[in-house]
């Protein structure tokens, strides 16, 4: 019994680790800018999909909902930040929608079972992307107004999504082995 017990607490710790790892990494995918078109990019919704695909539904809404308790505190984890403000200042602000919707795409991303068949997983990580800039263009609507939104909250950063889904699409193989050894 005491081993079951030891095996546990070093399962949570494991699990603590990874996810302490996770939140720095997702971090520096927000900070980093790489030169795309009609806007520069970040990975940050990359990783945010990979968290939830490596880690589980579980573990990786642990993971993100850590990552933004870190950026609520005043951590400067977000982008933007913190040029922006830190803190709940900025996290109420219009990527707030985004943030939240992190929470959601790493679980559908987490749960959903992918196979051998790109198409399907391409769908899969598609729908777990969306619903960021579903939540995202909900809350952002307040800001800019419902005629403006879908052009200043999501179309620019279209390609760079498909390009970001497409890269794990061909990595999901690689990661799904590593994640069963």
């Amino acid at each position: 019994m005491e081993l079951i017990k030891n095996l546990k607490d070093v399962s949570l710790l494991k699990n603590m680790l990874l996810a302490v790892f996770a939140t720095i990494i997702l971090a520096i995918s927000a900070k980093i800018k790489i030169p795309f078109y009609p806007v520069p990019m970040t990975m940050q919704t990359f990783v945010v999909l990979l968290i939830g695909v490596s880690f589980g539904w579980k573990l990786g809404l642990f993971t993100v909902g850590l990552y933004l308790v870190e950026g609520v505190v005043g951590l400067p984890v977000f982008a933007g930040t913190p040029e922006k403000g830190v803190g709940i200042v900025y996290f109420v602000g219009p990527t707030m929608g985004y943030l939240v919707g992190f929470l959601i795409a790493v679980f559908f991303a987490g749960f959903f079972r992918f196979e051998k068949n790109y198409i399907i997983n391409f769908f899969k990580l598609t729908l777990s992307v969306s619903m960021i800039y579903l939540c995202g263009m909900l809350w952002l609507a307040k800001f800019t107004g419902w005629e403006k939104v879908f052009l200043v909250g999501a179309q620019p950063f279209l390609l760079a999504e498909l390009f970001k889904i497409l890269l794990l699409v061909i990595l999901l193989p690689k990661i799904l082995k590593l994640k069963n050894l």
